[in-house]
């Protein structure tokens, strides 16, 4: 059997995120996050699921690293809570928060793991979201002090840090659609303004990391998708530009460029008033420069001009009619290989890390007390040859995080969606390692992805 192998010293591992498997939400000092409170908002989580237990990670993590190093992990992805470690988003820190994460670290590198370390995976404490979250330029603030509290307590471990995991969920999903925390719907501006103070947020944060002296690496994680339009009408590729500097540029530009797209500036201007929230020079704070790019992606979108709409266009549910996973999204592993060559070409010079990639099943325990996920596993093993064949063509990846170890709490879609390579039974919660476990420890260990004489991906 032929092998694609990866590149010598190619980063393989493992992704979660604190309130998807924590638990622990009111141990230990750890204050309210946007996310307990919209977990209570009634009609806002499927069957009123919380995170409130999630995994009980914050117990039980001695034994979960124990199976990232039995699946050859040489990275995990986690990420702190803000509410834990400054429990109202400001002030002193909350040293009993701080603790857990000295522990984890600890562990990791007891068994050889390397922490990769996210800041702001989502879960913003309330009471800052009471003084206007995101929308507010005093948060840029506050989570600079935040990131210099976490740099300064595990900065001399942990050498690679994500300042936010996608900022166009927090951004468009929390302030205009609502259908992530803080839940605020119908306010584009909104949406821009905390678009933007993400963004400067970043660029303040690289800055204390580089002035803390640390010795490691940083960058952001975006959502990303390579764009398609529905039909060759001109309506519809002007909906791909559209779409493509809504959902890709509009995060991509500032942090790597500097600047704002300037038709974007002029669709969202016509859409949404002046963006008179930029002031001078924070487009120059955003593109701090980073070290890496991390790269979420989970389908590419096509697109279909839709006049009415309040964007001009709508989103395919589907894609373009391919298999689809238990939450509709496409199935597509050609898509991953279009968009990191397309960073590549787009933004030159700048190292890729693939953040998350993974896939939601309804998966279940089989009569022989193991779980069989052959969708997940011919999902991995392709998505893996996408990447090395994004290699082959140019692309400077230096990593890939499945997403994820474990099933969890999947935002407000509850307990439902099951993305883990890792099995939670969430009555006992124990944990039991699918086939895909299998490959991932194998494809880890070997540092390659065999290839089936028909030339498919194999384990």
């Amino acid at each position: 059997m032929d092998e694609l192998r990866f590149p010598d010293g190619f980063t393989w591992g493992l992704a979660t995120s604190a309130y998807q498997i924590e638990g622990a939400v009111d141990r230990d000092g750890r204050g309210e996050s946007v996310w307990d409170r919209y977990c209570r908002t009634p009609g806002k989580v499927v069957d009123g699921a919380t995170g409130d237990v999630a995994c009980d990670h914050y117990d039980r993590f001695e034994a979960d690293v124990d199976l990232l190093a039995d699946l050859g992990a040489g990275s995990y992805r986690f990420s702190v809570s803000w509410a834990r470690v400054l429990p109202t988003g400001t002030g002193p820190a909350n040293t009993r928060g701080l603790d857990f994460y000295d522990r984890l670290v600890d562990r990791l590198l007891e068994h050889g793991i390397a922490p990769t370390v996210t800041l702001n995976h989502w879960d913003l404490p309330q009471a800052l979201q009471d003084e206007g979250g995101w929308t507010a330029r005093a948060t840029v603030e506050r989570f600079d002090e935040y990131a210099g509290v976490v740099f300064a307590r595990l900065g001399d471990r942990v050498v690679r840090w994500i300042t936010h995991n996608e900022p166009w969920c927090v951004a468009f999903l929390g302030y205009w659609r609502g259908v992530h925390a803080p839940g605020v719907s119908g306010d584009l501006v909104a949406a821009l303004r905390a678009a933007h103070h993400l963004h400067l947020s970043h660029g303040r944060a690289v800055r204390t990391y580089r002035e803390q002296g640390h010795p490691g690496e940083i960058g952001i994680t975006l959502n990303l998708a390579p764009h398609s339009p529905d039909s060759d009408s001109d309506a519809d590729r002007e909906a791909v530009r559209l779409s493509d500097g809504y959902f890709n540029r509009w995060f991509l530009d500032p942090v790597l460029r500097g600047s704002y797209p300037d038709d974007m500036v002029d669709h969202f201007s016509r859409l949404a008033g002046p963006l008179d929230f930029v002031a001078p020079g924070d487009t120059a704070e955003a593109a701090a420069g980073i070290d890496f790019l991390g790269v979420n992606y989970y389908q590419p979108r096509v697109v279909r001009a839709t006049p009415g709409h309040d964007l001009g266009y709508e989103v395919l549910e589907g894609g373009s009619g391919g298999a689809t996973t238990s939450m509709g999204w496409e199935i597509a592993p050609g898509g991953l290989t279009e968009l990191l060559i397309r960073l590549a070409h787009d933004y030159p010079g700048t190292p890729l890390f693939v953040t998350e990639n993974g896939v939601a099943l309804e998966d279940r325990l089989a009569d022989d007390g193991a779980v069989h996920d052959p969708v997940r596993v011919d999902f991995l093993r392709n998505h893996f040859a996408a990447a090395h064949r994004a290699i082959e063509a140019g692309a400077d990846l230096r990593g890939y995080f499945v997403w994820s170890l474990m099933d969890n709490f999947e935002w407000a879609l509850g307990y439902r969606p099951r993305f883990g390579v890792v099995y939670v039974d969430f009555q006992t919660l124990r944990r039991i390692p699918k086939d895909s476990a299998a490959l991932v420890r194998a494809v880890f260990t070997r540092n390659a992805v065999g290839m089936d004489p028909g030339g498919g991906a194999s384990a």
